[in-house]
This record gives C-alpha cells, sequence and structure tokens, in this order.
C-alpha cells in the first residue's frame, strides 16, 4: 500500500461549456440544455450534435456489419445487452440493403485520420443508427456510447416492460487523449476469483477503459502459479483471515489455520487474457520486488538477507512496518529479496519467463516501492555488494537491483515499469515509471524521457475514503470525487510524448468483498476515465456531475454498487476568539440545502436550515446533519461527535 498523507480538497467549479461537432466552444447555454437532454455520455466525447427527434427501436432488431469476423465481439456484446433488457428479437445480417438493417457497425475502406485507431462516429437517425470505426476497437467504444443513449433500463439483467426504447438522434465524433487508460485491481490483500476479475473487467469497459493492471504479489500473498516454484502457492497463497481495521490485527497464532487466500493458476490467467483481449482491454501483471515480498520470503527464506527469514509467516494484516518516521519505512520483519544473493536472480528469471510468456502486453510491472533498507544496512553480504559495485546508498543497491532486474526483462522481450521510487537509485532511462507519490515525481520521470503512466495518490487512490471519515471504513487519507475530476494526467511543461496514460489504482488492505470493490470504484472512477479519455478543454464539473448523477441511476438499474458521498457535507471546524468551536458546512454540489441538530434526533427539511458557521452548544454530544435538494433528501445521515470536532479544532 502507498502511504501519504491526507490532503485538503477544493471544490473545482467552471463554466459550463460544450463544443460542437467540429471541436469549437459552443454558448455557456448551449452547455446546460445537454446537461438536461438524455444525452448523458461518460467519458464525455469530442464532439455531440444534437439533432431533432428520436430513434425508435424496434421489437426485431437486425445488426449489418460489414467486418463480422472483426467486429464479432462488438456485435456480440450490443446482441446480449439489448436482447437481455428489452427482451427483443436482436439479429445478424452482412446484406446492407436488407430493409430491415436497425444498426450498422462499419469499419472504414479508407482510414479517417480524425478518430485513429479507438475513435469512432456514431451517428442516430429517425430510422437508423450507424457507427463507424478504422479499428475495431473503435466499433466497441461506439457502442457503449450508443448504450448510453437508451434509457437507463438498458442495463437491467432483466427483461424490463413497457418502456419506450427511443434514443434521441445525433451525431458523435470520439476518440481517445490518451493510449493507456488504466485500472489497477491489487487481488493479493484480499483475493478475488477469476470470475470476479472478469466483472471487473465488465464494468471497466463500459467507460473505455484500455488496461487493467493486476497487481499479484506482495506480503499478504503470491497470486500467480510459477513453474518450478510450487511452495509460492502453496505456502505464499494462504494467511490467516481476519476481519477489522487492517495493519492493526494481533499477530496469528501458531494454531491458527492459514486457509484464507488463493491464486490464479496459469490456465486461469490465459483465460483472464483472452476475456479483456475480446474487450479491448489489456492486462499487466505486476510482480512487487525487492520490497513487498513477505509472501516470496515464506515461502522460499533463501531468498533474503536475514537469517531469521525461516521463522517467517505470510503477513495476515498484523503490523509489520514502522512509518513514523516516513518513507522509506524501518521494516519490523525483512520483506525484502536481498540484492546481494544471487539466487534472487535466479528466482527472477524464472518468473519473469513465465510472466513473458503469459502475458503478451509489452510491459512487466516489477514493483520497486517502498522497499525498507534498515535490514540491508546491517548486511553483511550488501556491504560486501556496495563495496565491490560502488555503491554510496540504499537507493544505489536498489538501484543495481532495478538495473540487473531490467535486463532479466528485456531478455524475454518485455519493458520493464516500476513505481516512481526506482529514480532515486540510478536506473536505466529505459524503464517505465509508474508515477504515485507526486505528480512532480512524474514530471520529473518525463523530463528525464522515461515513458511514464501517471497515477499519482492524490487524485487517484481509490482506496481512499470517499467522504468523511465518520462515515467511511477508515483509512489515512480522504480522496472525494471533486478532488478526483482535477486529475491531469499529462503535467504542464513536460513533453507529452513521454505520457502513455494514466490510471486510478486500487489497494485492497480495507477491502474485502466486490461489493465494497464497486462502492470505492465509482464514480471515482467516472472522473478518471473522463481525464484520460475526453479533451482537456471540455472538463468541467458541473456538466460532469450532472451526467454522473443520470449514471448513478444507471448503476442503480445495474445493480452495481456506488457512493453517494459527493452529496454529503464537508466539515470544517476551527475555534472562535472566545474559544468556541465553529464548524463551517459545505458541499460539493451545488444547490444542495444542509439541515442539522445538536439534540440527537435525527434532522431532516424541516429542522434548521445551515446557513452560516455553527456555534456548538456547551452541552452538545452530537451534531447531526443531511442534505437535501428541495424536499428530498439525497445525502447520508451523518453523525458527528463533538469530541471529534474538538480533536479537529485541537487544543482549547
Amino acid at each position: 500500500m502507498k502511504f501519504i498523507l491526507p490532503f485538503v480538497f477544493l471544490t473545482l467549479t467552471l463554466s459550463a461549456f460544450a463544443q460542437t461537432k467540429d471541436g469549437e466552444r459552443e454558448t455557456a447555454n448551449t452547455a446546460t440544455t445537454h446537461i438536461n437532454t438524455e444525452i448523458a455520455i461518460i467519458p464525455e466525447p469530442v464532439s455531440i450534435d444534437k439533432k431533432a427527434g428520436h430513434f425508435i427501436l424496434p421489437e426485431n432488431v437486425l445488426i449489418y456489419t460489414n467486418k463480422p469476423l472483426e467486429v464479432k465481439q462488438s456485435t456480440a456484446f450490443l446482441q446480449e445487452r439489448i436482447a437481455t433488457a428489452t427482451g427483443y428479437y436482436v439479429g445478424t445480417t452482412t446484406t446492407s440493403a436488407h430493409s430491415g438493417t436497425t444498426i450498422k457497425l462499419l469499419l472504414t475502406e479508407k482510414t479517417d485520420a480524425l478518430i485513429g485507431s479507438e475513435g469512432y462516429r456514431l451517428s442516430v437517425m429517425p430510422h437508423q443508427i450507424i457507427i463507424t470505426a478504422n479499428q475495431p476497437a473503435g466499433i466497441f467504444y461506439g457502442v457503449q456510447s450508443l448504450l448510453q443513449l437508451l434509457p437507463k433500463e438498458i442495463e437491467s439483467k432483466e427483461t424490463i416492460k413497457d418502456i419506450s426504447w427511443k434514443i434521441p438522434c445525433a451525431d458523435i465524433t470520439d476518440y481517445p487523449r490518451l493510449k493507456w487508460r488504466g485500472m489497477m485491481f491489487d487481488v493479493v490483500r484480499h483475493f478475488f476469483t477469476k470470475d470476479e476479475v472478469k466483472q471487473f473487467i465488465d464494468n471497466m469497459v463500459r467507460y473505455k477503459y484500455n488496461l487493467l493492471h493486476l497487481h499479484l504479489t506482495d506480503d499478504e500473498g503470491w497470486r500467480i502459479e510459477i513453474k518450478g516454484y510450487p511452495k509460492l502457492t502453496e505456502v505464499g497463497a494462504w494467511n490467516v483471515k481476519r476481519t477489522g481495521s487492517f495493519g492493526a490485527f494481533i499477530p496469528p497464532k501458531p494454531d491458527e489455520p492459514r486457509d484464507y487466500g488463493g491464486f490464479y493458476t496459469q490456465e486461469d490467467i490465459k483465460e483472464l487474457i483472452a476475456y479483456a483481449k475480446e474487450r479491448f482491454v489489456d492486462i499487466m501483471p505486476e510482480v512487487d520486488v525487492p520490497g513487498h515480498s513477505l509472501a516470496a520470503i515464506a515461502s522460499y527464506p533463501e531468498l533474503s538477507c536475514t537469517p531469521d527469514a525461516v521463522n517467517y509467516k505470510v503477513r495476515s494484516g498484523e503490523r509489520i512496518m514502522d512509518w513514523s518516521r516516513g518513507a522509506p519505512p524501518l521494516a519490523l520483519v525483512d520483506n525484502t529479496l536481498c540484492p546481494a544473493n544471487e539466487k534472487v536472480y535466479v528466482f527472477l528469471d524464472t518468473v519473469v519467463a513465465q510472466l513473458a510468456q503469459l502475458f503478451p502486453f509489452p510491459y512487466l510491472h516489477m514493483g520497486g516501492d517502498e522497499a525498507p533498507h534498515n535490514f540491508w544496512e546491517k548486511n553483511p553480504a550488501i556491504t560486501d555488494l556496495m563495496k565491490r559495485e560502488g555503491l554510496k546508498t540504499m537507493p544505489e543497491v536498489q538501484g543495481y537491483f532495478e538495473r540487473r532486474l531490467e535486463k532479466i526483462v528485456n531478455k524475454y522481450g518485455k519493458k520493464m515499469m516500476a513505481w516512481d521510487e526506482v529514480l532515486e537509485g540510478k536506473i536505466e532511462q529505459s524503464t517505465a515509471i509508474m508515477n504515485w507519490r507526486s505528480t512532480k515525481y512524474g514530471k520529473q520521470a518525463a523530463e528525464t524521457k522515461h515513458e511514464v503512466v501517471m497515477s499519482p495518490a492524490e487524485f487517484v487512490y481509490l482506496d481512499y475514503m470517499q467522504g468523511d471519515a465518520i462515515s467511511e471504513p477508515k483509512v489515512y487519507a480522504s480522496l472525494r470525487l471533486n478532488k478526483t475530476y482535477e486529475f491531469e494526467p499529462v503535467p504542464e511543461g513536460v513533453d507529452p510524448k513521454y505520457i502513455l496514460g494514466g490510471q486510478g489504482n486500487l489497494w485492497t488492505e480495507q477491502i474485502y468483498t466486490m461489493r465494497q470493490v464497486e462502492y470505492m470504484v465509482w464514480p471515482r472512477a467516472f472522473a478518471i476515465a473522463e481525464s484520460v479519455w475526453s479533451p482537456k478543454e471540455k472538463k468541467n464539473w458541473n456538466n460532469f456531475i450532472a451526467r454522473t448523477e443520470l449514471h448513478f441511476k444507471r448503476l442503480d438499474e445495474a445493480d452495481t454498487k456506488y457512493s453517494k458521498a459527493v452529496y454529503d457535507p464537508i466539515f470544517n471546524v476551527r475555534r472562535s476568539g472566545d474559544k468556541n468551536l465553529l464548524v463551517t458546512l459545505s458541499t460539493e454540489i451545488e444547490g444542495l440545502d444542509i439541515y442539522y441538530s445538536f439534540d440527537n434526533s435525527e434532522p431532516d427539511r424541516f429542522y434548521p436550515k445551515y446557513k452560516e458557521p455553527l456555534v456548538v452548544p456547551i452541552d452538545a454530544s452530537l451534531l447531526k446533519v443531511i442534505t437535501y435538494r428541495g424536499k428530498e433528501p439525497v445525502g447520508r445521515m451523518l453523525t458527528m461527535p463533538v469530541d471529534e470536532l474538538n480533536r479537529r479544532a485541537g487544543k482549547k
């Protein structure tokens, strides 16, 4: 897990705008019209030209494709989605002149330079729908936008009766801003099954993500079969089940069963890769070394520098690091592979060889983050290595490890990617960097001509709390939706050719189920999708939040869980000159009213409305608040203890 200080959140307020199909800016009034119509696509397309009228979906739908083999995935996807929700017949034809053709999926005969390899043009007319693209991926993304134009009930997994399946007429031109549009899924801290990973992929592609970064190894487990090292999954894939606050669990007792976990066989991995590829998603594996390697060391102690490693066990959530002095942490147990041990490089050669054979994607992510140095500092083998190689610092020791590892990765025809800490160790320029600690490290990497994927924690760490800590499973930092929407994947002043793209990262220490996965991802992944797909100048918070609220209804139809924390008030507390507590309340969304009580009862819209900073009554123990839009409650009932307000305000 990446540790970073909590952040202050500022509401982004921009004037409403839209674009014509030629990319020119329209008036604010036109943008407002777009918000209030049926067109609410996420991520926002490059251009939307709204037309008069609607296309009414007939009960017999016929899909024509000019190159059926190349777009069979999109055709099958569209057939299944329409047929499931509507109950209509959905067939296909290869005869373009067929009188009953409803939807045409057309690959261009001559390349359309504007839309590139993943773009599309979508034309909805009163009597027909046409999607054109240069490549099959563009057809697939056009289908996603088409489905978002249908009524929200199209998301249902059951047939819905008595719905007018109409689509607003429009011409849409769309293509991605960046080629790397990723989501990282940590399947180590809590194991998620093959079918759950498929479910994660299915939800990603609805919003035009194309890269799944699978975090496969860490202190809590080794999740991928490696032939020749059976203990990695016999021992390394299992720990003791604990429930509660990760990092604060009591150490497992010797007699507690180590039966919580799991792993993917190589056949499972092949199946996942094929499943993703059908949906135009690449999978990049991550094996996190030299730190975060306790599961590997518990399986094969000889990979460690530390003799006591023979007694190590896979972590079950107990405390193993001391972060009190910041990064890098002080390790309480040595969770690092030993850079001075040749057995480590033999091991990594085997692992990388099998990863390279399994995963077609050109990059292998090899971790490199948060490696503690305190065990290295007192190890004679490390001291000898430093003398032999002329290394002066521990980051240089890790740099030596990373350079040797990259040679192994390159030997098997792959490019190495690593977290941005590796910049401190004089790594090769050819190492691609995944930025997480701060945008400045991504800028630094690009300025030194490394390829970079931007995923700075302050904007895109989806394990962070989405609302106030009193309302969320506690994590050490918060990240509200409006802050995520500020994510800019191409930092100002860098050459954009070095920015591969951006992604959101979901670490799962405190995430136990797929329902909680969904809750943590949505709607913040809407914001990230828009940052990596849509033109920068089209980003507009008010427009985005209006579309997001419409997509909440779609998620409801799909039985997908999501967070409504965006409706919750934001608490700011200070002390007045006479030492009284003053509470200021604000909201991310405009137009909400906040009602409150100090008498322990639950307020509604007939209670006092918040208008100015609240003075906390001397004997009050609880502040309860709720948000309304007009007569309807939209936020959660939040209960803020006065003791917590006092803590946040500091000493009297």
